[in-house]
């Protein structure tokens, strides 16, 4: 028989398919907008025999998105899951948090991008520019009025109770004349496009709106995503925008262009923490807590490690009614005492000028049409979803039966004091469910606002391959945040592009706290794409001097802490690995050398004072120990100084470079996963403890080399610096004292254990091969100035960054440096004298010491030891005294007598 006749036909592998064929056969869900075909979707008839599947009721893509996929059409499902894992690599990379459950034993939730932008075509984006520019302007004229005369209040235009009822209305600023002459300075714009595939209003905010920073990031992660794509299509540019805003906020201030601006915020636990210091970072502002500033003489400053400086301008992202606990609430932390006094004199801008909260009401969609008439003269061009206020009658009346087809809000978001609630779609409620909120709304009207409800368009999302189901694109719903931003004498102008939010699969709620997610927007221009950047063409010697970077009291303090907990992690993590080989080791029942790692283990709280030595019970002694690692409580073990080392990073993250901030991320994470992995499988050995220890200190590693190396030198580095200088002569100056004290150091294993602690063990054994000579070891870890684990190279090094920091002039000490006992009168020969010299008759009566004992030999040494100790922590509260506190500026007035 012929061979070829036998052999099986070979059965074709099918292809799999492009990018292009999956967009083709991606539908939005009926009677929803599809951005993908710029039409409304529809439901799809019945397929003819043998038709393609993706064939069926498939109109084709727009010309932009058809533009969009040809760059990269040939790529294949996996090609996406490949740029999807490195989009979420490059956010994680990053360290773009949305903290959404911020709290300091959860981690920070990295923030959620999709893989496709959502690309407006130039019409459309034209009719958003000239709708939110109008409603700027209205809204503008509304705050005017309302702080003013009140017109439209007299006038019956606007419901007293919606603005004099509203907690965001702040009768402390009535009548006053914001600096600048305007009250809004950015807003934010919620736009839905409807099944007609024109854009509606959903809702404005002008108090504190989030997503300036986040959109910042999203651009460049998507644009280097498709770079080709993003070069193709004409997508307009942002930073020209963010520049027009810095500059109108500087000409507007009391100081005009050389004016010092901060961003005030709420703090590191804020769910939006990562925005505000990319944000500052990014334009160049002083990021400021409300701590870090103080009122003196209606003048608002900043307490910086010089003293006060001038704030001219704050772009806040505190809520209003947290910014001073002067007129405001009394119970916040957040703000500043005295503030609005400040901002009455005219002494400070404050962008949005407080009071503006009110205009997020849903509630005043419904009364901007006829204000827009009687105020602009003009219809508005961008409508909003129709609304009714249920606090007038006929609008309750008219809105009561519609419930099953809206959305019903709270008229206060924001305030349970005065009924607020979390808003329900009333198309996903049942009867009873209904009956339940038209009662609510009747008994409770004016804290009730219901809102049309219109299907969001639909964008194409990517959904990466799972087990048994491969990666394919996905329509969700998804709502447009634009933002107007304010342009000087210009008025205002509309950032290009903005913040997409994208609702999970199958929900219609856009919001990041409900699983959504975010798109970059790309608003494309039919004209010349504006190259603008951020970098001022000239600089005058007073806005020089402004760019030197200011270092506030909290800043400095949390710097301070950055380098102590550095170094307290790293003392640990050598500790409890030094304290695990030397149990295992050939002297494992040295009673001196025991009892040293069991004083020097309860000393730096590795284990908690009621454990057995590891004299008495080894074992229980190294259990304790290893299940204290990756614990946060109890013992402040390892994994204690690692998360205290996070959180403190995290409140001066603006200061930390990517890679710095990642590692110590990294190193905190895996240490806790390690630990619990291991606790869980009731196995974790000394060996496995042992190997989590040496990666940790790998990491410690690069957490100080990028500390050493890649931070500027200023006196925030110093700070730094003398925090772990402090930190480190305490920490090894009390371990050889009480080596000396238990007579380890007269053992091969305790001198060995000592200068793997000092991390000297490879120059001792290089100058020195294997002696125990202990003025050896004298010379290298208490002489050596060229060793950085000495002790005269760090109470010299400490004494030398203490001057420098007070601005003492060159070779010349201040008086915390003089704290610091002087390693130029330490000489070799009467450290190493083994006479109990320094010590007294009275001190030995009694004890039982003999002349000796290793507690009576070493004194002058013993003495220098105790010395620098103590020195460690009088200086660590003189520095808090000196440059954190402030106390001296407690009694000094907020405002004008």
């Amino acid at each position: 028989m012929n061979e070829a006749m036998s052999a099986p036909p070979q059965l074709a592998q099918p292809e799999s398919p492009s990018v292009a064929d999956l967009a083709q056969a991606t539908q939005a869900t009926p009677g929803h907008f599809d951005e993908l075909r710029g039409t409304v979707a529809r439901a799809a008839p019945a397929p003819a025999p043998h038709a393609p599947e993706a064939a069926v009721g498939s109109p084709k893509l727009t010309e932009i998105w058809r533009q969009f996929f040809s760059t990269f059409e040939n790529d294949s499902a996996a090609d996406m899951d490949q740029r999807a894992a490195n989009l979420a690599r490059q956010v994680r990379d990053n360290g773009i948090t949305y903290n959404v459950y911020a709290d300091e034993n959860g981690p920070q939730r990295p923030w959620s991008l999709d893989l496709f932008p959502l690309i407006v075509d130039p019409a459309s984006w034209q009719r958003i520019e000239v709708g939110v520019l109008q409603r700027m302007r209205l809204l503008e004229r509304v705050m005017a009025d309302v702080y003013g005369p009140q017109t439209l209040l007299h006038d019956g235009l606007l419901p007293p109770a919606l603005v004099h009822a509203h907690p965001g209305y702040l009768r402390a600023m009535h009548g006053v004349e914001p600096v600048g002459e305007r009250y809004l300075h950015i807003a934010a714009f919620d736009l839905a496009r409807g099944p007609d595939g024109n854009w509606w209003l959903e809702a404005q905010r002008s108090q504190a709106p989030s997503g300036l920073g986040y959109l910042l990031e999203n651009r460049l992660a998507i644009a280097a995503q498709f770079p080709q794509a993003f070069q193709n299509l004409g997508v307009q540019r942002l930073a020209s925008t963010y520049r027009a805003l810095m500059d109108s906020l500087k000409t507007m201030s009391p100081a005009g262009p050389d004016a010092h601006l901060a961003l005030l915020t709420p703090g590191p636990y804020n769910e939006t923490y990562f925005e505000h210091a990319y944000l500052a970072r990014y334009l160049g502002l002083t990021l400021v807590e409300g701590s870090d500033l103080l009122v003196r003489d209606e003048c608002l400053f900043l307490k910086t490690l010089k003293g006060l400086v001038p704030v001219h301008g704050l772009l806040k992202r505190v809520d209003d009614q947290y910014l001073d606990p002067l007129e405001l609430r009394a119970d916040s932390t957040l703000g500043v005492p005295g503030l609005l006094q400040a901002i009455r004199a005219g002494n400070v801008l404050v962008a949005n000028a407080p009071g503006s909260a009110f205009l997020e009401s849903p509630a005043l969609l419904g009364f901007l049409p006829a204000l827009s008439r009687q105020l602009l003269g003009e219809e508005l061009s961008l409508p909003a979803l129709p609304t009714w206020w249920c606090g007038e009658r006929n609008a309750m009346e008219e809105a009561l039966p519609r419930l099953a087809d809206c959305a019903i809000k709270p008229t206060y978001p924001g305030s349970f004091e005065q009924g607020g609630f979390e808003p329900v779609l009333g198309g996903k409620l049942g009867a009873r469910a209904l009956d339940e909120w038209a009662g609510r709304i009747v008994r409770q009207a004016e804290e009730h606002t219901v809102q049309g409800y219109s299907p969001l368009s639909q964008m194409p999302t990517w959904q990466a391959s799972t087990a048994g189901d491969p990666g394919r694109l996905r329509a969700r719903s998804v709502m447009l945040r634009v933002f107007v931003v304010s342009d000087g004498a210009q008025g205002w102008r509309v950032l290009p592009g903005g913040l997409a939010r994208v609702a999970s699969v199958g929900r219609e709620i856009t919001s990041m706290q409900r699983g959504g997610s975010s798109a970059d927007v790309w608003a494309l221009t039919r004209g010349e794409v504006d190259h603008s950047t951020l970098l001022a063409p000239h600089m005058t010697p007073e806005s020089l001097m402004q760019r030197k970077r200011l270092i506030t009291s909290r800043a400095a303090e949390n710097l301070f802490w950055l380098g102590r907990y550095t170094e307290r992690a790293e003392n640990a993590i050598r500790l409890a690995r030094l304290t695990l080989e030397c149990l295992h080791g050939e002297e494992q029942s040295s009673a001196p050398l025991l009892s040293w790692l069991s004083q020097m283990a309860v000393a730096n709280t590795l284990v908690l004072p009621g454990v057995p030595s590891a004299l008495q019970a080894p074992r229980v002694f190294e259990r304790s120990l290893i299940d204290s690692l990756g614990g946060s409580s109890g013992a402040t073990s390892v994994g204690y100084y690692l998360r205290a080392l996070k959180m403190v990073g995290s409140s001066v993250r603006e200061r930390l470079s990517q890679e710095h901030w990642r590692i110590i991320v990294r190193c905190e994470e895996e240490l806790f996963q390690r630990c619990a992995a291991q606790r869980q499988r009731a196995d974790f050995s000394a060996l496995q403890a042992l190997q989590i220890l040496k990666d940790s200190s790998d990491h410690m590693a690069a957490i100080t080399g990028a500390q050493t190396d890649r931070m500027t030198r200023d006196d925030g580095w110093r700070l730094l610096s003398i925090g772990r200088h402090i930190e480190r002569l305490g920490f090894l100056s009390s371990a050889l004292m009480r080596g000396l004290d238990t007579g380890s150091l007269h053992t091969d294993g305790g001198f060995d254990a000592m200068v793997e602690l000092f991390d000297s063990a490879i120059t001792f054994h290089a100058q020195f091969q294997q002696s125990r000579d202990m003025a050896a070891l004298v010379d290298l870890l208490v002489i050596d100035r060229d060793n950085p684990r000495s002790i005269s190279w760090i109470a010299h090094t400490l004494r030398g960054r203490l001057a420098r920091l007070a601005g003492s002039d060159p070779n010349q000490l201040c008086a915390l440096s003089l704290k610091v006992p002087d390693p130029n009168s330490w000489g070799l020969a009467q450290l190493c004298d083994e006479a109990p010299d320094l010590v007294t008759p009275a001190q030995t009566q009694g004890d039982g010491s003999e002349p000796g004992d290793p507690a009576l030999q070493y004194a002058l040494l013993k003495d220098v030891l105790y010395q620098c100790t103590q020195a460690s922590f009088v200086v660590s509260d003189d520095i808090s005294a000196t440059y954190f506190t402030h106390s001296g500026l407690a009694n000094h007035s907020l405002g004008a007598a």
